[in-house]
């Protein structure tokens, strides 16, 4: 009954329509057409049919039907079966049926529902709705048979008609009454027939029976019908969607259902774009949890979504050409279509994944193991959408993780993500809530690769969408700029500042919620709130003003900031009050502008009204001042200002300037403390130049005024400051350069100008000064260094020679007075420098964290400006100071070190921000030649000098300077979460011009550069070899100047320092820097081939490092050697072979270690430093050489057997780097990369021949002979250290042991017996010595010993049972018996004090035991039994023994 009441259903619509139209035909009195009852022809059909209750119509009236439908089947079969005639009464009744229905109009009544036949209001029949006759007749068996074959041979004729009146397709009808019939007499034959039928139908009727199929068939035929319908799919596209419906409808086998599925996979790509959805779904509904990757892998690889919509071009040329042709609305579904059906695919795609587990899975796998850029696809995205959307079993977290693993591989980038949002964008807009999660989650990340990927989400989601999507979009920026967290903060803001710049229009709606990020200043940095100014006031006063309402609210938050007192807000307040100057004052050529090209009047009298506005609120305070001039300086640099608005800024500079610093030269100049007034440092020809830049006297009016600042009132006259000295004439130097297009001939004299200083003897004798004039004295020669660091910036882009040597004299002039303000620093403690970089927090709190280091400066190292730990220095850069750290650490000279130390004075690491930043365009300089002087003779020096030549500490100076900027802006350094006491001191401050660069722009200067790098690289070899040949190979020889040696070894090394920072670049790795990486190695590929500028990426690659390789015979120090490796290891990673290179870098490396190391004093080198460069350059060697545990071996077994039999002060004759001091760095690295390289051998396989298994035993063996080697070294070096080393690596060891190693003993137990055996003897002394060292731990009670007792013991007792497990598995488990291990020290002593008898391993007898029993094993069964059991996972958890708990409670 259930099957009649669903076809009840199905067909409910047809049967209203038809009835109401029967009551119709009815009504209108048609019944006259209906043949006298008494016709003496009537057949046995139509007797028949009457008697049962059926009175049969014709032309347009439905028959009409007196009984319920199952009376009238009744009395049929009864008057068959019970006349005198049967059987042969049934060939009678079919054929007056055959007859009745050769009629069309009759044929179509009797597919038609009867209509309930009303006699005199008496309603005689069970229910409203009949069965058709021919159905009704179907439901009588001995007739089915042959009916079923008549409506199937009708069907044919009727194929071609179409629709006929009132919508009816007689096909379809006849297909309608085979459809949930009670019971099938044939079904197999029925099956036969439809398919038969299928074969020769159209297509309209192909469809219809093939969608039918399991709605007539019974289960016992599905199986067949498939497989028929699998080979139709095969030759048929077109029914793809029928076929698939049938199909997923059907009762069908695994087996059956995997066939179909790979069948319908095969034509996937052949299938048409609508039909799509129905496809996919098919062959996800379809997959079971064993097969699920297989099948997503299949289905993603096949899935070409790239290809089913048209390129906006294409789409847009097709519509205008078919609007020629006036079909245009054909063309604009077109588009829409192709989404709808991807649309529709996704949605089968989430429902499969909502309700299947496996699937969710199956795809995140799929994903996952995508490992080339190529690989990926537009639906690998839509896929993580969409798992991210519905979060079904968790994938949200899964789908996050993916995405983060892919971008930070490079392997899923902007350009996929571009051509997603450009094809897909409607289909997109349904996952915009997951996306912006996405983004959000991805700017949020610690990880600085990922973040620019949720930048181009964010940019996209807002080209791509509506307004609403827009508005959460600049919603969502604003929030990551109020979080104040560095890295979100940026890249939120510039993703701002590009969307004004690309839709300006869109972004002046939401103006007011950008506005709102005012309120949260206090967080962000000066170089964002000149971004957030200059994104604010483009968006007010940009060129269409389409902000305009918020430019009210701009001009009041501007003023309250430039009228507080708080120096914080006033620079808030002039930083964006030059911004809004920059915005409004910009030049535009095509803007609305009067005709003569002016400014509007109203425009530039505000421009005028807030530039006078900043500069009456900034005369107040000095560091105000400075940085109005600072910021003004910048505006004219990056910014195209107009004519008018520059003129005007220009205008008073040149007189100011003169009028407050430069003084003419006369007899008297007043001078304070009793220091004698000097004009120093002319570099005019003339004596009589005229002019000098004022110090001296300023600064001595400078701290007077101070001093009567606290007493008496704001004074009538103007103050001039020191400290406005250097921005000034930054904001004077633009000036020049823009108006008179880089000609600075106008303020040329200031570059050669003397200075009014005093006599500099000083600083000899400064602890008999006074603090103040100490203070003053320090203060002076801060100044001096600014001015000329200033000087250099201006005048560093001048083609002169004359310029040109100027520019490197002023270098000079700085090295020297950094010599001499280290030591007036060193006898000033506590002493507060000037502020020189206007924009940071500059107040007391972060004075006294740099004014702090003096004295640990003493001991820091010496000379010129050193790298700063923590100040975004890598480990390398700070081994600088190597040599003298060298010197310093030897004890024989205590009393000439102590003098020296002295007169050396502290480091100017930490006084770094109170320099002004040198631009990032002074590094030019470094493309003049080396002068070093070995080799000039005093002869030579006149002519020498007419070329422009740095000398060493000018070159060491420059190449610490570009080292610092390159690491602050190409070294990704993790954007990590502030603490919650954030430190004050900013890693940013002294790099406020370079902020301003992008990284690429900076990689590309670099780039430029290289040549000159190259040619200063090659010098510093040149001079080493020269004086290597001089001395006859020594590098300490009497000829060696020790300083000229120091500055030329640190040169040495910042070249490679830079070199490799460059080459580390990330950027390179992006697609879109390959030809900016090529250019670079090029330069390096040229110096040793010439001419390669058609050469692949990997072939330059090989010629670099072979150009690099050469300087590996002239290092100077072992610091130098290691920056010289990592060179080569970076280079090497940048072709696609890196293996190749491992061999020569493992090469190297070794000989750097084979090396004696000294100093140019003659010292061995030595100290924290140098451990640290041992430790890496360790590390590369075991990390590039092709054998680890050869090479460890190699050093445990001959380096260290030397060392041992070495006397006191010698060390190892091979390695001459290992020495007593340098031991457990040795010890150390070996430990770890040997347990490293356990780890990397694969696990044993009961698959496995014998041959692989013998391999890795043989690796195993090796492994445990060089631990055990180690192990037992510990006897000889037992210091603190080396014993902590041996416990940790130790236990990871054995945990590696029993992960790894253990199965392939279970499996070769029977094959190697003598291999097994031998391997666990060795394994067993060592282990035995490590319960020695926990004992010796326990005695001694060092908990950083003891911290590592609990876990180890629980190894060694896994080991034990672990060994049994195996020996049990091979049946030999008579062989394994426990004794009592005796607690002895690390001399083998015993511990009388613990009472402990610790269970421990098989003692040495037990083997010969083993193989006595186990030889007898026959072959065929060790082979069976051998099986892989990886079950003994290590826990963690501490444990110890029952003796050594019992020992503790005591």
């Amino acid at each position: 009954m259930m099957r009649k009441k669903r076809r009840t259903c199905l067909d409910k619509g047809e049967a209203a329509a038809t009835t109401s139209k029967a009551k119709k035909s009815r009504s209108n009195g048609r019944q006259t057409k209906e043949p006298a009852p008494e016709d003496t022809n009537e057949s046995v059909f139509s007797v028949f049919l009457r008697e049962a209750g059926v009175t049969l119509k014709q032309g347009g009236t439905s028959n009409e039907i007196a009984v319920d439908q199952v009376v009238f089947q009744k009395r049929i079969q009864k008057q068959l079966q019970k006349s005198p005639r049967y059987p042969g009464i049934v060939q009678e009744f079919t054929t007056g049926l055959e007859s009745h229905i050769e009629d069309p109009e009759r044929f179509r009544n009797c597919l038609l529902p009867c209509v309930p036949r009303l006699s005199d209001g008496d309603s005689s029949c069970g229910s409203s709705f009949q069965e058709s006759l021919l159905r009704m007749l179907l439901g009588i068996e001995i007739l089915q048979t042959f009916i079923i074959n008549t409506l199937l041979e009708k069907l044919p004729k009727f194929m071609f008609d179409g629709t006929g009146d009132g919508g009816l397709s007689i096909p379809h009808t006849i297909i309608n009454q085979l459809k949930w019939l009670d019971r099938v007499v044939d079904s197999k034959e029925l099956a036969v027939k439809l398919m038969e039928l299928v074969s020769v139908a159209a297509v309209e009727v192909q469809r219809d029976i093939i969608t039918s199929l399991p709605e007539i068939l019974e289960d016992s035929q599905h199986n067949d019908i498939a497989r028929e319908l699998n080979s139709l799919l095969q030759e048929n596209t077109q029914l793809t969607v029928p076929i698939l419906d049938a199909l997923s409808s059907l009762n069908l086998s695994y087996s059956l259902l995997t066939e179909v599925r790979g069948a319908v996979m095969t034509t996937l790509a052949a299938v048409q774009l609508e039909d799509l959805p129905v496809v996919v779904k098919f062959i996800l509904h379809s997959v079971s949890a064993s097969d699920a990757y297989e099948v997503v892998c299949n289905l993603r690889k096949k899935l070409e979504l790239e290809q089913c919509v048209l390129p906006p071009v294409l789409q847009a040329s097709r519509s205008r050409t078919k609007s020629r042709a006036s079909e245009a609305s054909t063309s604009t579904p077109a588009a829409g279509s192709s989404q709808d059906s991807v649309a529709l695919m996704l949605d089968g795609i989430k429902s499969a994944v909502r309700f299947q587990k496996v699937i969710s899975e199956a795809w995140l796998k799929a994903i996952e193991s995508v490992d080339e850029e190529d690989g990926h696809k537009v639906i690998d995205l839509l896929v993580l959408f969409i798992l991210h959307s519905t979060n079904a079993n968790q994938s949200r977290w899964g789908a996050e993780r993916v995405l983060k693993v892919k971008v930070r591989a490079g392997l899923i980038q902007d350009a996929l993500l571009q051509r997603t949002f450009r094809d897909y964008a409607q289909v997109m807009r349904g996952y915009f809530p997951s996306i912006l999660a996405l983004a959000q989650s991805l700017l949020r990340s610690p990880d600085p690769c990922v973040v620019p990927f949720g930048g181009h989400m964010y940019r996209h989601s807002f080209t791509a969408f509506d307004s609403y999507c827009q508005q959460e979009v600049v919603g969502s920026l604003v929030t990551h700029v109020c979080s104040g967290v560095g890295g979100e903060v940026d890249m939120a803001l510039e993703l701002l500042c590009g969307l004004v710049t690309e839709k300006p229009s869109e972004m002046a709606l939401y103006a007011v919620f950008v506005k709102g990020i005012l309120e949260y200043m206090d967080n962000l940095a000066p170089q964002q709130i000149r971004r957030l100014f200059h994104l604010l006031s483009r968006l007010a006063f940009g060129q269409q003003q389409q902000g305009s309402h918020i430019q009210d609210d701009m001009h009041i938050v501007i003023r309250k900031q430039l009228s507080s007192t708080v120096p914080k807000y006033k620079r808030i307040g002039i930083i964006g009050a030059v911004m809004i100057v920059g915005s409004m004052g910009a030049f535009r050529p095509k803007g609305k502008e009067s005709q003569n090209g002016s400014l509007p009047p109203e425009t530039f009298r505000q421009v005028t009204a807030l530039l006078e506005l900043v500069k009456s609120s900034s005369e107040s305070s000095p560091e105000a001042a400075a940085l109005y001039y600072d910021e003004l300086a910048n505006l004219i640099l990056s910014s195209a200002l107009h004519p008018q608005v520059q003129q005007k800024i220009g205008k008073s500079v040149l007189e100011d300037f003169q009028e407050d610093f430069v003084v003419d030269l006369g007899p008297e100049i007043q001078s304070p403390f009793h220091f004698t007034p000097r004009v120093m440092y002319n570099l005019e020809d003339k004596e009589t130049s005229g002019i000098a830049i004022n110090l001296l006297p300023l600064l001595a009016k400078d701290m007077q005024n101070k001093g009567e600042h606290s007493q008496t009132v704001k004074k009538a006259h103007k103050q001039v400051s020191l400290l406005c000295l250097s921005p000034f004439f930054r904001l004077l130097r633009l000036c020049e350069d823009k108006q008179n297009q880089g000609d600075l001939d106008e303020i040329d004299g200031l570059l050669g100008c003397p200075l009014i200083l005093m006599d500099m003897d000083v600083v000899e004798k400064i602890e008999s000064l006074s603090k103040a004039e100490r203070e003053f004295l320090c203060t002076l020669l801060f100044h001096t260094i600014n001015w000329f660091r200033e000087v250099i910036n201006g005048f560093c882009k001048q083609k002169e020679t004359d310029m040109k040597m100027k520019v490197i004299t002023r270098l000079q002039n700085i090295s020297y007075l950094q010599t001499l303000l280290e030591r007036a620093l060193a006898g000033t403690p506590g002493y507060v420098p000037p502020v020189a970089n206007f924009d940071g927090e500059c107040t007391d709190g972060v004075l006294l964290s740099y004014a702090a280091p003096v004295n640990k400066a003493k001991k820091d190292g010496t000379g010129k400006k050193r790298k700063a730990p923590g100040k975004n220095s890598s480990e390398s850069s700070s081994q600088l100071e190597e040599p003298n750290e060298a010197d310093k650490t030897q004890q024989e000279q205590p009393e000439k070190e102590k003098e020296k130390e002295i007169r050396q004075g502290v480091s100017l690491v930490s006084y770094r921000p109170f320099f002004r930043e040198l631009d990032m365009e002074v590094l030019g300089v470094l493309r003049s030649g080396l002068l070093s002087r070995s080799l000039l003779d005093s002869e030579l020096h006149t002519k020498v000098r007419e070329e422009v030549l740095l000398g060493p500490a000018e070159l060491v100076f420059l190449l610490e300077d570009m080292l610092r900027k390159l690491e602050f802006s190409l070294t990704a350094a993790p954007a990590k979460r502030p603490p919650f006491f954030k430190g004050r001191a900013d890693k940013s401050v002294g790099f406020s011009h370079l902020q301003q660069k992008s990284s690429k722009d900076i990689a590309s200067y670099c780039v430029q550069l290289l040549p000159a790098l190259c040619s200063h690289l090659e010098n510093c070899h040149n001079h080493f070899q020269t004086l290597l040949s001089e001395n006859n190979g020594v590098v300490d020889g009497p000829a060696t100047d020790v300083q000229e040696h120091e500055l030329m070894s640190s040169g040495y090394q910042l070249l490679l320092q830079v070199l490799n920072t460059t080459f580390s670049w990330s950027g390179f790795n992006q697609p879109g820097q390959r030809s900016l990486l090529k250019k670079a190695l090029g330069v390096l590929a040229e110096r040793l081939k010439g001419g390669g500028s058609e050469l692949t990426l990997e072939q330059l690659v090989k010629h670099s490092f072979e150009y690099l390789v050469n300087f590996g015979s002239t290092m100077p120090s072992l610091s130098t050697a290691l920056c010289l490796s990592q060179l080569l290891s970076t280079v090497s990673e940048k072709g696609g072979n890196p293996a190749a290179y491992r061999e020569n870098t493992a090469s190297l490396a070794k000989h750097f270690l084979s090396q004696d190391w000294v100093t140019a004093s003659g010292q061995k080198e030595r100290g924290n430093k140098f451990n640290e460069a041992l430790h890496t350059l360790l590390r590369i060697y075991l990390e590039h050489v092709d054998d680890v545990l050869k090479a460890v071996e190699e050093i445990a077994q001959e380096g260290i057997t030397e060392l041992v039999n070495a006397s006191k002060d010698e060390g190892s004759a091979s390695w001459p780097t290992l020495n007593r001091q340098t031991f457990l760095v040795f010890y150390k690295v070996l430990m770890s990369e040997l347990e490293k390289a356990i780890r990397k051998i694969p696990a044993g396989k009961v698959s496995d021949n014998t041959e692989a298994q013998s391999e890795k035993l043989l690796t195993w063996n090796l492994a445990v002979r060089d631990f055990h080697i180690l192990v037992n070294l510990v006897k000889v070096f037992d210091s603190r250290p080396v014993l902590i080393a041996c416990l940790k690596y130790g236990r990871l060891f054995l945990e590696s042991f029993l992960k790894l190693g253990m199965p392939l003993l279970d499996n070769s137990f029977k094959r190697h017996m003598e291999d097994v055996q031998s391997l666990l003897k060795t394994f067993q002394l060592s282990t035995r010595q490590l319960h020695h060292m926990c004992g010796h731990s326990k005695i001694h009670q060092d908990t950083s010993l003891t911290n590592h007792v609990p876990a180890l013991k629980k190894c060694l007792e896994q080991f034990v049972y672990r060994v049994k497990a195996m020996l049990t598995l091979n049946n030999c488990q008579e062989a394994f018996w426990i004794g009592n291990l005796k607690n002895r020290n690390l001399k083998g002593e015993e511990i009388l004090s613990q009472r402990s008898q610790g269970s421990e391993e098989e003692e040495d007898d037990d083997e010969e035991e083993e193989e006595q029993q186990c030889s007898p094993l026959p072959q065929d069964q060790s082979e069976d039994e051998a099986q892989e059991t990886d079950s003994t996972k290590v826990n963690r958890e501490d444990d110890v023994d029952q003796d050594d708990i019992t020992d503790d409670s005591d």
